[in-house]
């Protein structure tokens, strides 16, 4: 390894506006089971299928239909 490195002519990432940030959020035991369940059928991990949900859901301005009692 050097001593150090000369980063004056670098560039900055072209994807860093992409990058996935790492949150934290409450979800019910029976939705991540769901996920889950689902994610074994497709062979994906179930966060990447929690978030392929949501980017759909915003892709697509969808509104919640919420009745309360």
């Amino acid at each position: 390894m050097r001593e150090s490195y000369d980063f004056s002519e670098s560039v900055k990432n072209p994807y860093a506006k992409r990058l996935k940030k790492q949150i934290t959020i409450r979800i019910g035991d029976e939705t991540i089971s769901y996920f889950k369940e689902m994610a074994d059928t497709k062979g994906i991990p179930y966060q990447n299928l929690i978030n392929l949900y949501l980017r759909d859901c915003a892709a697509e301005h969808r509104q919640l239909e919420a009745k309360w009692r």
